[in-house]
């Protein structure tokens, strides 16, 4: 059973920066492929970002493409979502999400989320 806790969340600007990671606990990290989504009130959980589980190949939805950046350091057990140039539209709780996969992941069928962290972009 892995474990996955997001951490980073918060309220900044519009135009503004945020780092989030997740460390990942109970399994072994570097076999998994690793996603963050997110889920905005009122709509339903949308795909951001995922990452292979080597590291290598990336995924991103078009509305973040340029601005966010996933990464993952296997030594850690961390994966991470730098999110710059926020915009309003980027306000959701994000959840971190794993499988165990060679095959990198933009839909929902991942094995095993996190209990999700808020971040808020205020205009």
């Amino acid at each position: 059973q892995v474990q996955l806790e997001e951490s980073g969340g918060g309220l900044v600007q519009a135009g503004g920066s945020l780092g989030l990671s997740c460390e990942a606990s109970g399994g072994t990290f570097s076999t998994y492929t690793m996603g963050w989504f997110r889920q905005a009130p009122g709509k339903g959980r949308e795909f951001v970002a995922a990452i292979s589980w080597r590291g290598g190949t990336t995924y991103y939805a078009d509305s973040v493409k340029g601005r966010f950046t996933i990464s993952r350091d296997n030594a850690k057990n961390t994966v991470y979502l730098r999110m710059n140039n926020l915009k309003p539209e980027d306000t959701a709780v994000y959840y971190c999400a794993a499988k165990r996969s060679i095959t990198v992941l933009t839909n929902n069928n991942y094995d095993y989320w996190g209990q999700g962290t808020q971040v808020t972009v205020s205009s």
